[in-house]
């Protein structure tokens, strides 16, 4: 049991070290964050400025939404102004998904919880259970939305598939640019790689 749980502590280091690792450690850090900041903005415009629940709770997620957008940005390393239509929009737009996904896992959660004549608190337990697990779904869906698409590296990929001048494993052409033979005292050509010298222009074969 202890060379098991030892490699797969080892085979979690090695994961949590690949890019994608990074990104999804950092990403639980961003989750955690925003999701603090919206819980404390919630209890603030309730308790303190004492705006009804429903009006609270948009703007509560709303809030939490914006400084997840910050910090995942910094989770993705993205710097500068970003760009609205490619960034901004899409991060806003699957943010609405995932709270109308979270809305409908309460609302059936609740119905399910009546139907089965559930008294208060196991109730409130089964909704909550409901939430959290909707909760872990669109954790894990934004982020595959976030990394493969919205914070795609995108410089990288179009530079990692641009072909290359020359071939793999193939040597650069040894004429001149214009095919030409090349000039003489020109390094390349001193010798053959066996101490022989490669004949030079006009000299016989």
């Amino acid at each position: 049991m202890t060379s098991l749980s030892r490699r797969a502590y080892v085979a979690l280091t090695r994961r949590l070290k690949t890019s994608v690792g990074k990104r999804f450690s950092r990403f639980v850090g961003v989750a955690i964050v925003s999701l603090g900041a919206s819980q404390l903005a919630l209890l603030v415009l309730v308790s303190a400025a004492h705006v009804t629940p429903g009006i609270a709770g948009v703007v509560a997620a709303a809030f939490g939404a914006a400084v997840s957008y910050v910090l995942s940005r910094w989770a993705w390393e993205r710097k500068g102004r970003p760009d609205v239509l490619r960034e901004t929009l899409p991060f806003w737009v699957v943010s609405a998904g995932a709270w109308l996904v979270l809305g409908l896992a309460s609302h059936y959660s609740s119905v399910l919880a009546n139907s089965l004549g559930l008294e208060h608190w196991e109730r409130q337990g089964f909704i909550n259970l409901g939430y959290f697990l909707a909760n872990c779904v669109t954790f894990v869906s934004r982020f595959l939305i976030f990394h493969y698409v919205l914070f795609a590296d995108r410089g990288s990929a179009a530079a990692a598939a641009a072909p290359s001048a020359v071939p793999d494993g193939a040597e650069p052409a040894p004429f001149g640019p214009n095919g030409s033979w090349p000039a003489d005292g020109d390094g390349r050509w001193a010798s053959n790689g066996e101490g022989a010298e490669l004949p030079g222009r006009g000299a016989r074969r």
